[in-house]
């Protein structure tokens, strides 16, 4: 069985990174792990910290997406990592989620965007659901 997850809302809404669980990561302290993901493209820039204070997530994907700010050349052989180690922190700090994650089993999970065919399924379900990978990646690595 393959578990969809996409929103805040619902029994698996901690997949999201939109989910309001933090945690403290590169001496920073992170709303949450969209937070964190899109603060990292702005590294050693002013730009980092104005993401990170974000109210939002969704303001935090909002300044992440801008292009007028210098994103960090290296971003598209990294972004996989970021993703990895965000994911990995929030799961490995709050235990609550990390239950929900772990109770998953074998399942598949995969992020059901239809917007997103990159971290998500897109549209048509056809994506690369690499969001869903790495919670998968995540969930092996905590039961080891």
């Amino acid at each position: 069985m393959t578990i969809f997850f996409y929103s805040t809302t619902g029994q698996y809404g901690c997949f999201s990174n939109f989910s309001r669980h933090g945690f403290d990561l590169d001496g920073l302290r992170w709303s949450t792990s969209e937070h964190y993901f899109q603060a990292q493209k702005f590294v050693g820039t002013p730009y980092l910290e104005e993401v990170r204070r974000a109210k939002t997530p969704k303001e935090a994907a909002r300044l992440g997406r801008r292009r007028d700010w210098p994103l960090r050349p290296d971003w598209d052989e990294v972004k996989d990592e970021v993703m990895r180690k965000a994911v990995l922190r929030k799961f490995e700090v709050n235990p609550e989620i990390r239950a929900v994650l772990l109770a998953t089993a074998d399942e598949e999970l995969f992020e059901d965007s239809p917007t997103d065919a990159y971290w998500g399924g897109g549209s048509d379900r056809t994506g690369q659901n690499k969001l869903g990978k790495v919670l998968m990646e995540v969930r092996a690595r905590l039961r080891a």
